[in-house]
């Protein structure tokens, strides 16, 4: 058990998966795992273990931005061995080419700040995925039937965005979505030596405010979860 993981020994699965709301953990692993049994409730933090294809699974919550990821990432490492990490979340499109449903996966992740600013100082260290991971997702996704665009997204410290300009130039630069906790994840898999992807759904789009209905996510994001699992074991 740690401070915020109530979970025993043995508990946590070499493969997590991280859905920021700990509600989407829960119908993840009740969808798609097998014996899916709670192991964490700690603050409302809910967290699953189960097996996909036999292999042991984890998913559990990780709260909304870089600060609350790192607390459960960094306890999931060190206290419980933890060695494959997948973000699987939403985004909010950029590029005009990227729309609702569109599944991307995060080759880098650049960011403001992140809390591993106090290591870094003025180094602007360029976090990314392992490409493993994300080779192996891209097939499950081509698998699936479903074309993922591959490369950088960003990761925000706000949710409430007032930077038109630093969105002008992320546009002008690539970027293909926003989201607020990968770049983290990436720093510290770079750390201790583990797996790190995030792979995520387009819910909505800064250009044009397109969202998707809360009716039809269940399915976009179920084939994110799908392509997530595929690619760890594969």
């Amino acid at each position: 058990m740690t401070i915020h993981i109530g979970a025993k020994p043995g508990d946590i699965a070499e493969t997590v998966l991280l859905p920021g709301d700990p509600y989407r953990a829960k119908w993840a692993a009740q969808t798609f795992l097998q014996d899916a049994r709670l192991v964490n409730e700690v603050r409302g933090m809910l967290g699953y273990t189960g097996t996909y294809k036999g292999h042991p699974v984890t998913i559990h919550g990780s709260g909304m931005g870089m600060p609350s990821l790192s607390i459960y990432v960094n306890e999931l490492i060190r206290d419980y061995d933890v060695k494959t990490l997948i973000r699987i979340g939403s985004a909010g499109g950029m590029q005009p080419h990227v729309g609702l449903r569109d599944i991307v996966l995060a080759q880098t992740a650049s960011s403001i700040s992140t809390p591993s600013l106090g290591i870094f100082k003025e180094f602007n260290f360029a976090p990314c995925a392992d490409f493993g991971l994300l080779q192996s997702a891209h097939a499950a996704a081509i698998k699936k039937g479903t074309t993922p665009h591959v490369g950088g997204i960003y990761s925000a410290d706000v949710f409430y965005d007032e930077r038109p300009d630093l969105n002008e130039q992320m546009v002008r630069h690539g970027i293909l979505g926003v989201e607020m906790e990968a770049a983290e994840l990436y720093n510290l898999a770079a750390r201790y030596n583990r797996r790190a992807l995030a792979v995520l759904t387009i819910s909505d789009h800064l250009a044009t405010g397109d969202s998707l209905p809360s009716e039809e996510r269940e399915k976009s994001f179920g084939d994110m979860v799908e392509i997530a699992l595929e690619a760890a074991f594969t």
